[in-house]
């Protein structure tokens, strides 16, 4: 049997790479948050009012994470398209990978996060997003480019107009709008909630701008120029957050000047995720298009490269760490008890983050070889779903 062997990324890949890489990162230090700082849980972490700045700024680290795994999705199938018969097979692969994704949800990820089953609560978070807005784009590949981007910013920039549409539980449009632009709970069935964490509708729009992106990291693409739009992009997002929220207007809770110029701070930098507003997307996707352009600088780099491994096997890595919390978390309170009131767990923010980074070293060697048997494996078709 012959195997084909992947040659060497390009440097516009290994920069996507480590992109994905880095807010993988970002990810697992929410979660080690989530899971062993949660007697410092308030109700809202972003609360300006009621959490200590390292832990707002924690958590707004993890705020480049969804945006930018939605955003690369996109620019992912582009170049996936260039490798295999244009839009036909971008739009089937996408279409079977969102379903996936969905079936992963329901599945491994809920059970990951609640060890129960059968489920009493079935959270649907950015997975579930991230496959719906998939399956979404399989249909909108056939658009002209020029409307893909015209949909995206209107759909990123216009949904906060319908922030004050709601609908009850008696209407038919309760259940389609909870999953759209409403976060919600819906009864699935006796003893059966579903939470919509991630409301649909505003990551159609980031998925479909990065789709819109891909011909910037075309095989042909010139990288000065890629560069200098990226570059661009980001630095005109950056500043229409800036201009934006100094306005203190559209689709946005005002910020306010607080007791410190900490706490100032944190009030301007307090935006909203669920769903995320355009001063959020703005800020995040501004953000990741400014580190897309200095990844394609430092990719020699020595530190850069274990990035590109972790972003290189993004789902393996995602259902890995989801269990292998679970087990520290339960494996903790069976040799030391509970402490800190209800829940095991640390001291500080730092220990969180000296955690986050012991546990990516443990984990760095699974992820790497996963990642070469994806590259070398090219012949195991159910490999490219992860």
């Amino acid at each position: 049997m012959t195997i084909a062997v992947q040659p060497r990324p390009a440097s516009r890949l290994r920069s996507i790479d480590a992109l994905r890489g880095l807010i993988i990162l970002f990810m697992l230090l929410d979660h080690v948050r989530e899971t062993f700082l949660m007697h410092h849980q308030v109700t809202d972490p972003m609360d300006v009012t009621a959490t200590a700045p390292a832990l707002f700024f924690n958590r707004t680290l993890a705020h480049l994470c969804a945006p930018l795994f939605v955003f690369l999705t996109g620019l992912s199938a582009f170049l996936y398209g260039e490798k295999h018969s244009g839009r036909r097979d971008v739009s089937a692969f996408l279409f079977k990978r969102g379903l996936f994704l969905v079936v992963l949800e329901w599945t491994l990820v809920n059970f990951a996060w609640t060890f129960q089953f059968p489920f009493a609560v079935v959270y649907l978070q950015v997975i579930w997003v991230i496959g719906l807005s998939m399956i979404a784009l399989a249909a909108l590949v056939y658009l002209p480019r020029p409307a893909l981007v015209a949909l995206g910013v209107v759909i990123v920039a216009g949904h906060n107009l319908l922030d004050g549409v709601h609908f009850g539980v008696e209407s038919a449009m309760h259940v389609p709008w909870a999953v759209l632009h409403d976060r919600g709970w819906l009864q699935l069935a006796e003893g059966v909630r579903l939470r919509t964490s991630y409301p649909l509708l505003p990551w159609i729009g980031i998925i479909t701008l990065g789709y819109a992106a891909g011909p910037w990291f075309a095989s042909q693409a010139d990288a000065a120029i890629r560069r200098t739009r990226l570059l661009s992009t980001g630095a005109g997002l950056l500043a229409l957050f800036l201009v934006l929220r100094l306005l203190n207007g559209y689709g946005e809770k005002p910020w306010a000047v607080g007791e410190s110029g900490v706490q100032t701070l944190m009030s301007f930098f307090n935006v909203t995720k669920y769903p995320p507003s355009l001063l959020f997307t703005c800020l995040t996707l501004g953000t990741g298009l400014l580190l897309l352009a200095a990844f394609e600088r430092w990719q020699q780099r020595s530190w850069v490269k274990p990035l590109v491994t972790f972003g290189a096997a993004p789902m393996f890595f995602y259902l890995l760490h989801l269990y292998v919390l679970k087990i520290l978390y339960l494996s903790a309170v069976a040799i030391w008890g509970l402490n800190q009131g209800q829940y095991f767990g640390f001291d500080s923010v730092a220990a969180v983050w000296l955690a986050s980074a012991a546990l990516a070293a443990l984990l760095f060697p699974a992820v790497r070889w996963f990642a070469e048997l994806k590259a070398r494996r090219r012949d195991i078709a159910w490999l490219k779903y992860f």
